[in-house]
């Protein structure tokens, strides 16, 4: 069965490079925008904003579950080292809460996009900043895993496969 699947490349990917941080990135810029376009609308009264920051919403839930999928798939196929296991596990829960916490707050937000009110309740609100602050932090984990402990750059796979750990 292993035959029939794509040899691993110096990156330890199937396919030329990692996948999960192009799609993450779109995630992270809609929900952040979604945030802002939410605030400025609150503080301006402008619902047009509120319509852009829905369909951020939107499709950022779409996308997160893609850049799931491409995260597990990357995460299993980086071979962590004892170091960045902690890390690699913290940015794994947490990208799967905030999957479960943008799908809530994206229905949430659905709901008051029917009611037609012209302002947008203040717990909502917080509950969509406290969504943003969760992102900078699991972008600030991600950022870890690549910029400090390497995954996936080709001196630490080769380290790797080199029997260094």
């Amino acid at each position: 069965m292993f035959n029939y699947l794509p040899p691993l490349n110096e990156h330890n990917l199937p396919y030329p490079d990692t996948i999960h941080p192009i799609v993450v990135h779109f995630v992270i810029a809609m929900v952040l925008f979604a945030v802002v376009c939410d605030l400025v609308g609150y503080f301006t009264k402008n619902p047009k904003l509120y319509e852009v920051s829905w369909w951020n919403l939107a499709f950022a839930t779409v996308s997160i579950f893609i850049a799931i999928v491409f995260g597990q798939i990357e995460a299993g196929l980086a071979e962590p080292y004892p170091a960045s296991v902690s890390t690699l596990n913290a940015h794994t829960i947490l990208g799967w809460s905030l999957s479960a916490i943008l799908a809530i707050v994206t229905a949430w937000r659905y709901v008051l996009r029917l009611q037609e009110k012209p302002q947008l309740p203040v717990p909502y609100l917080a509950v969509s900043v406290s969504l943003g602050l969760l992102v900078c932090l699991q972008t600030y984990l991600g950022s870890l895993l690549v910029w400090v402990y390497g995954l996936h750059t080709i001196p630490v796979v080769d380290a790797i496969r080199g029997g260094l750990s």
